[in-house]
C-alpha cells in the first residue's frame, strides 16, 4: 500500500483537478448511489463485487463523517499493540472503493491482518465479507451532527463544493449526499475494551490505557498534520456532540425527526442512536 506521505500527495493531487471539475462532474450513480469522482470510478466499484474478504479480516463500516477515522485510529492501535498487525502496514487509504480498481489486486497481495473501511452502501458491500464472516464493526452517529459535519468537510477550500447550507441539507433529505462516538467520548477505556474483545485483541490494562490517552480527539486533532496531512484539519473540524444546533433551523430540525420516526424509530440502531437524548 502507499505511504503516507505518497497517499496525501496523490489526494492533493485529485482535489487540484476536482477544483477545475463542473459541479455535476464530481459524482456520478452506482446502484442508484452517488459517488465522488475524485477518488473512485465505476470500474473500482464494479471490481468490488469479485472481492476476496479473508476470515481474519476487519471491515470498518460508517456513513461519512460518523468517526470512521477515530475509531480506524484505536482499532489499527490495538492491532499494532496485540502483535496481530505491523506498524507501517497500515492500509492507506484503507477506504476499499478509493483509487482505481488495480488497488484491490494490491490488497490481495497484502499481508494479514486487513484493516479495511468503507462508506459503500450496505447493498454494494462485496459478498465474500459476509461469507468469510469477517468481523464487520459499524460506526453510527446521531443524524444532525453527521450532517452538518459532512457539510463543513464538502465546503472546506480543499473539497470545494460551494454548496450553501441549505442546498446541501436537502440534498442530505434526500439520500444523495454522499453513536458509537457517542459512547467512545463518554467512556473510551470501556469501549475501547469492547472494541479489543470483538477483535480477540488481548492487551494489558496498561496498554488499553495508552491506546486512550493517544485516541482522544484532542490528541489526534493535535497530531492530524502528521497524519494526513494538509487534510488534518478537514478530518478533526470539531468532533462535538450537539453541534446540529449551531446549523439546524427549526424546520429541518423537525424534517430530520420525521424521517426518524419514518425510517428508524422503534429499531435496534433507532435505539442505539438515542435520538430523543442527542437530537432533540
Amino acid at each position: 500500500m502507499l505511504a503516507l506521505d505518497t497517499a496525501m500527495k496523490e489526494f492533493e493531487d485529485l482535489v487540484e483537478k476536482a477544483k477545475q471539475m463542473p459541479v455535476e462532474d464530481k459524482h456520478f450513480m452506482y446502484k442508484g448511489i452517488p459517488y465522488p469522482s475524485i477518488v473512485t470510478s465505476l470500474e473500482t466499484l464494479q471490481a468490488l463485487d469479485n472481492f476476496e474478504a479473508r476470515a481474519d479480516d476487519i471491515l470498518l463500516v460508517s456513513y461519512p463523517k460518523c468517526g470512521f477515522n477515530w475509531m480506524l485510529h484505536i482499532v489499527n492501535s490495538l492491532a499494532i499493540t496485540a502483535g496481530t498487525t505491523k506498524k507501517g502496514n497500515e492500509i492507506l487509504p484503507p477506504l476499499l472503493e478509493f483509487r482505481k480498481p488495480e488497488k484491490l489486486q494490491v490488497l490481495s497481495s497484502t499481508p494479514s491482518q486487513r484493516i479495511l473501511g468503507t462508506h459503500l452502501h450496505p447493498d454494494n458491500l462485496p459478498n465474500s465479507f459476509f461469507e468469510k464472516k469477517a468481523k464487520i464493526l459499524t460506526m453510527i452517529r446521531n443524524p444532525k451532527d453527521a450532517a452538518v459535519s459532512f457539510y463543513h468537510f464538502l465546503h472546506s477550500p480543499f473539497i470545494g463544493f460551494n454548496y450553501t447550507w441549505d442546498e446541501f441539507f436537502s440534498i442530505f433529505m434526500e439520500g444523495k449526499g454522499e453513536s458509537i462516538k457517542r459512547k467512545i467520548t463518554s467512556n473510551m477505556s470501556e469501549e475501547v475494551k469492547k472494541t479489543a474483545k470483538f477483535f480477540n485483541f488481548t492487551l494489558t490494562e496498561e496498554q488499553i490505557q495508552s491506546i486512550c490517552s493517544k485516541s482522544t480527539f484532542k490528541s489526534m486533532k493535535e497530531n492530524s498534520i502528521t497524519t494526513h496531512g494538509k487534510f488534518g484539519t478537514v478530518t478533526f473540524r470539531k468532533g462535538d456532540i450537539g453541534d446540529w444546533k449551531n446549523c439546524l433551523t427549526e424546520e429541518q430540525s423537525k424534517a430530520v425527526d420525521l424521517k426518524f420516526e419514518k425510517h428508524l424509530a422503534g429499531t435496534k440502531i433507532g435505539d442505539l442512536l438515542k435520538y430523543d437524548e442527542y437530537c432533540k
